[in-house]
């Protein structure tokens, strides 16, 4: 069970003993991180906690900063397959299920990883909660054509948003950086120039070799979802498919359709990249035809 959020008023106050007790984690193994933000209190916002704890570990010399990344679990490594990582780590990568491959999955991240640690002297590090697991292993090839200096930078970058998102869930207060996108759709008939209720929707991410469904919704009398596709987490970066089952809809509304309609289940496939960001992605619809576009 994750522990309820402490206040930032209440860490502003508090002994630097509760203070590292309660933020000793959020850097991976590194409660110097907050023994060193600590004696900057106090803190208008939790941008301003976050801003000064990574500062700690940015301002280390290069060769601190590359023991403190050495300190990071593999992906999918032996240590998420012994449950020998740090417990936010181990939620972390149990959340893409990289602690449930299969022997074949297994063995390519260990055969990335070795080739990644070999050239940089440090873990392949990512925020997998921002990623699709096809994300993440496409992302080693551009990552491994880098020079050492442009990848610890993008390490440390990745460390930033693994961060911000753990102290995001550990205090609450004012200014909390964004960490949380949102997905939603709706569907408008313009055949009858009014929103489309009752279209069974599915939404499916979609992998190098399959889809793996993610939910089910039916649009309500405006045409939406009673709640977005995903909000209230990063979404992560990759590629997606929205089914909308439109035949079905114009059958119900009583239309005299074909044997097989002209439409009938409309498929859309994109693209996110933004983890932080809106995507709306909407169907304009007839029995003949439709279209897309990314909306707001």
């Amino acid at each position: 069970m994750t522990a309820a959020p402490v206040s930032l008023e209440r860490l502003n106050q508090a002994s630097l003993a509760e203070f590292v007790s309660v933020l000793g984690a959020i850097f991976e193994h590194a409660p110097w991180a907050a023994e060193a933000a600590a004696a900057q209190r106090p803190f208008a916002t939790v941008a301003d906690l976050h801003a000064a704890m990574l500062a700690a570990v940015e301002a280390r010399p290069q060769a601190e900063r590359i023991a403190f990344l050495r300190g990071h679990p593999d992906l999918a490594g032996k240590a998420a397959r012994a449950g020998e990582m740090a417990p936010a780590s181990v939620s972390e990568q149990a959340g893409l299920g990289l602690d449930r491959l299969s022997d074949a999955e297994y063995d390519r991240f260990q055969s990335l990883n070795a080739a990644y640690a070999g050239k940089f002297g440090f873990p392949f590090i990512v925020c997998v909660r921002r990623q699709t697991r096809d994300a993440i292993l496409d992302s080693y090839a551009p990552r491994l054509a880098n020079d050492a200096e442009a990848e610890l930078s993008r390490a440390m970058a990745e460390i930033g948003h693994i961060t911000r998102l753990r102290l995001v869930e550990a205090v609450e207060g004012p200014g909390a950086p964004k960490t949380a996108g949102r997905l939603s759709t709706h569907v408008l008939d313009t055949a009858h120039g009014a929103p489309a209720a009752g279209v069974r929707i599915e939404l499916f991410e979609r992998g190098a070799s399959a889809a793996a469904k993610l939910l089910e919704a039916v649009t309500n009398a405006d045409g939406r979802t009673d709640a977005p596709l995903i909000s209230g987490r990063p979404l992560r970066a990759g590629r997606y498919e929205l089914v909308f089952h439109v035949g079905d809809y114009f059958r119900a509304k009583g239309l005299a359709l074909p044997e097989f309609p002209f439409m009938d289940v409309v498929s859309i496939r994109f693209g996110i990249s933004e983890p932080e960001g809106h995507y709306h992605v909407p169907l304009v619809a007839t029995p003949w035809s439709s279209a897309t576009y990314r909306g707001s």
